[in-house]
Order: C-alpha cells, then structure tokens, then sequence
C-alpha cells in the first residue's frame, strides 16, 4: 500500500514538473531559437525565421521595397559585412543588408535585413540633423549634395546642405569593415550674426522587434547611461507611460533585437540628453542630444558621434568598447546577473570552436573539460556514499531507539556523521556545481550570434535550434508537425536515457527517492524537447561521461558496486 502511494506521489509530481514547466517556459524561460528546419518525407527542408523582415514582393510590405528605394538619389553602401545605400532626401541609413548573416540555413538564402526605408514594410532608418530657435535647419524632405556615390571603409562621404541664410551644414560619414558608422556633424556660419544650433541623432523603427522579450533575455530599447546598463524599457511601455527621458555623460542607447543591435553612441565626453519616444503613427524613437553651442561669425562647430547596426558580436562589441571608448557597450548582451561566469564560458566555447571548427564538437569537449575538472569532487562523492553504506545500519539503529524523540535523533544522526567522516550532502555537490555551467551554456546558446544557424553532424543543422529529427511524426514521413512539447528529438531520447542509465547506477535508499529517479529521465526528455540541439548535446555527453566515471569508481569500490546490483 505505501509503495503504491508512494509512485502515485511521483507520478503526481513528475506531471506538475512536466506540465508546469510548459506553461511556464516560454515566459522565464524560452528553450531556443525558433526550428530553423523540418523533417519532410525523411528529408530536411529549412524553416523561414520570424526575425526575417518580409522581401520586397511580400504582400506584408506596404509598398515595394524596390519602388521605396529608387524614389530619391543615392548613396551605396559596401563594406565587407554590409551592403546598402544612403537616402539624400532626409540624410538617412534606411536601407542596409547583413552580407554575412542569412535569413535561413537555406544555401540560397537572402542576407538579414535590418533596415529599411520609411514606406516599406518594418521601415527602420537612422538619421542626423540639428534644432536650432530662428535659423533654418534641414529636414526630413532636405536633399542632400554627396562628396561621392559610394561608402566604403576607404572612401568617406560627406553630405552637405546650405540654407541660403549664411549657414552651411554637412554631414561627414565613415565606415569600417565592420558595423561602425562614424559621423561627424559641421554647421558652419558665414552670416554676420552668431547662432545658436543643437546636433542630434535619432533612430526609428515601424514595428516592435519580432524577437520575443523574456526574464532571460530582454528584447527591445536598451541603453547605458551615467555608468548603468537599463533593461527595464519594453516596447509596450512606451505605448503606456509616454517618453522615456535619460540626462548621461556618455553612454548609448538604441533597440536591440536578439542577435541585431542599432545604437546611437555619443561623444563619451560630453553630456547628453537621450529619449526613447512613442511616435504618433505608433512608431518608435531612440535619440540623443548634446548641449546647444553658439556659433560665432566666421566660426564652425563640429560634433561627433557613432552610430552601429549589425550582429552583437561579443568580441565585436567589446573591441568598440576598448578602441572607441563607448562605455560598457558590451552590455548590448544581456547576460544577466551571471555575466561574470558566463563570458568566460563563452570564450572557452568559441575558443574551442575556432581550433576544431565545429561548434558540436566544442559543446563535446567543453564537457570532457568540465568533467574533468570535477572529476575530484566525483571521487568525494563516491567515498562518501561509501561511507553512506557502511553506516547504515548504526542509522537503522538510532531510527529505531529514537523514533518517537525526532530532535534527538537529529542530534544523534549529526553525531555519527561527524564520528564516520561522512557528509550526506555529498552527493548534491556535482549536480548543485553544474546548474551554473548549464545555466551559463543555455544563455549562450540562446545569446550569442556566434551559435546562430551552427551545425553539428548529420541532421542537426543548427545546434542553437531544437533536435528536429522526432519519431513522433516517424522522421517527417507523417504529414504533421507535432507540437514542441511532443516533438522529442533523437538527442531528447539519448539524453532520457542516458540519464536513466545514470541513475540506475545510483545506490539509492529512499523509496519515494527511487521510484522518482525512476520517472525523472523521461519526464527531462519531454522537457528537454523544445531546448536548443546544442544544450540537449552536453547533457548527454555529460551523462555518458558521469556513467564511465561510475564504473570506473565503482571498480575502486566493489562494496558499493554490489549494494547498488543488489538494490
């Protein structure tokens, strides 16, 4: 009878885990990256990415991005990581491709679109102008006069415009080979009074990021100011409570997406007021802007700043942090609280991943490393549970004498674990040590455009994408796609039952205890379904490795070896 209650009480268990980790997950915390494939009749087919924006044709574009561009003249943009142009009507980056990111792991596959111009679809531009109180200013109609008709990270472009009035505005932008745009903001006054002119920059965009915004992983308006990363600002609340206004020394702001960032870096040296707004037409704004200046006849004031679109490279972003001085640009990621942990993960992976070039088997032999590394505390482990089963009968004894005086036995029970030398918390140390390191894995492969659309072996053609290969809908010859839950992949089922091998290895006492050892692989299966392919890979390694470790100890512990046959 206490045995059926007690695998009642698993089971019971086991369903809420199971049930309400599905309900909970994709609001704390969101498994992977969307599938970037599915199995069809026994054969991959790669998946269109929601983070893609539509192409010029698509019926979502509220009119063709091909028509939209070729509307004003223009400035090409070609660099060895982007291509695009410069609109001269407003003096705007509205039109910009990542030529080394695709859209799909499909090897026909567009390049990632991150900007486009105002009346297209997901329009989202930068652009840089002045205020000033009596004096003529250009516009978002201005046409600008170009020194060239190409950008390029040898051939600067300055734009320039004069208001008839005295005074002459240009705009002087350059590029590296990078995602760094560099502006440089003259106004230059030739009339006989002096003037008063105010630089700014701006960025906007049509629509919210169609990345979603989770308690791991902001998505949406971020920013540094005064010294302090903000992750606080949603889309939503823009909409809600009005304009988000910041007064900094430096810092930058702009929207982030999951792997694409644009920000707006000022002058780290001055002080700045910066704003993220809600536009009229439901549209969003980053912008910033420094101190007036007084412009005397015959004088000119320039102003400089920096502005990024591309992939959040980690060391991309910590090379512009170092060598431009833009403060804690690095936090463009958010890592979280556990930054400090999980960057040096990270570099080890990429590390890894650069010498072998394969980022599987980096995944592989940063488990070999772990484990490695925690071989010593395994060795603890097993001496202690050992120890665990030489006692047990003294336990029994004192169960016995003091079972109706629980604080004695308590007591009691301490004694004779500090007599024996044996700690029973132990066992806890290896897994309690693991939770950082898969935690901090689970971030990168979620983070890191660096694990974006990376293969592995065979079928797993993106390991920061779930296992796409299910015998639920037998390998894609079935004409559905079961749910993610339900779609449990060959690395979710070597991952169950590696664990249940692992567990039955286990000497375990407690009943309840056994019979939930029982159940938690298969339930970790289900759970593990919808995670990233490379997360699903390192814990299966782990759980092979943690099985030869046991039976090499075991084979240093023949005692504990046969306790746990005999269980």
């Amino acid at each position: 009878m206490t045995d059926n209650r007690n695998m009642i009480l698993a089971i019971v268990l086991s369903a809420l885990v199971l049930f309400g980790w599905s309900a909970l997950s994709d609001r704390f915390f969101p498994t992977a990256t969307p599938p970037s494939t599915k199995i069809v009749d026994g054969k991959q087919v790669p998946l269109p990415q929601p983070s893609a924006a539509p192409v010029a044709a698509s019926p979502a574009a509220v009119r063709d991005r091909r028509i939209v561009l070729a509307e004003a003249p223009r400035v090409r943009i070609e660099t060895p990581s982007l291509q695009g142009s410069i609109n001269l009507k407003g003096a705007r980056i509205d039109d910009l491709v990542l030529t080394r990111q695709r859209e799909t792991i499909a090897e026909n596959s567009p390049p990632v679109r991150l900007l486009s111009p105002a009346g297209a679809a997901d329009a989202y531009y930068a652009t840089f102008g002045w205020t000033g109180d009596g004096l003529a200013v250009p516009g978002p109609d201005t046409v600008w006069t170009a020194s060239g008709d190409r950008l390029t990270p040898a051939t600067p472009v300055t734009l320039s415009w004069s208001n008839g009035q005295g005074q002459r505005f240009d705009i002087r932008l350059s590029i590296d080979d990078k995602y760094m745009f560099t502006a440089e903001q003259t106004v230059s006054n030739t009339a006989a009074g002096a003037i008063a002119a105010r630089p700014y920059s701006l960025v906007t965009r049509a629509n919210p990021s169609k990345d979603p915004t989770s308690w791991t992983m902001h998505v949406g308006p971020v920013g540094v100011f005064n010294g302090a990363a903000n992750y606080k600002i949603d889309y939503k609340d823009l909409g809600k409570e009005g304009d988000e206004r910041f007064a900094s020394a430096g810092g930058w702001l702009g929207f982030g997406d999951k792997y694409w960032l644009t920000a707006l870096a000022p002058d780290q040296r001055a002080n700045v007021e910066a704003a993220f707004r809600r536009g009229p037409n439901g549209s969003f704004q980053a912008d910033v802007t420094p101190a007036p200046v007084i412009v005397a006849p015959g004088k000119a004031s320039r102003y400089e700043s920096h502005f990024f679109a591309g992939a959040k490279e980690v060391s991309l972003l910590d090379h512009y942090e170092t060598d431009l001085g833009i403060k804690q640009f690095d936090m463009a990621i958010d890592w979280g609280w556990f930054r400090w942990f999980m960057i040096p993960i990270f570099y080890v992976l990429n590390w890894l991943f650069h010498t072998l070039g394969n980022f599987g088997v980096a995944i592989v032999c940063l488990t070999v490393i772990v484990r490695g590394l925690m071989f010593p505390i395994a060795q603890k482990q097993f001496h202690s549970m050992a120890g665990m089963r030489v006692i047990q009968p003294k336990m029994k004894a004192l169960q016995e004498r003091y079972k109706d005086d629980k604080p004695r036995l308590q007591q009691e029970m301490l004694k004779l674990y500090q007599e024996e030398k044996v700690n029973p918390m132990a066992g806890c140390l290896p897994i309690l040590l693991q939770i950082p390191i898969f935690y901090a894995l689970y971030k990168v492969l979620m983070l890191t455009v660096e694990m974006r659309h990376e293969p592995f072996v065979l079928w797993i053609k993106d390991l920061s994408a779930p296992d796409p290969l299910t015998p639920v809908n037998l390998f894609g010859y079935l004409p559905f796609t079961p749910p993610s839950f339900l779609a449990i992949g060959i690395l979710p089922i070597l991952l169950g039952i590696t664990m249940f091998l692992q567990f039955r290895l286990q000497p375990v006492q407690d009943p309840i205890q056994r019979q939930v050892f029982g159940l938690m692989p298969w339930v970790m299966m289900f759970i593990m379904a919808p995670f990233a392919a490379g997360l699903q890979l390192y814990w299966t390694v782990s759980n092979i490795l943690t099985i030869a470790q046991q039976k090499w100890l075991y084979s240093k512990h023949p005692g504990l070896q046969a306790s746990a046959e005999a269980k």
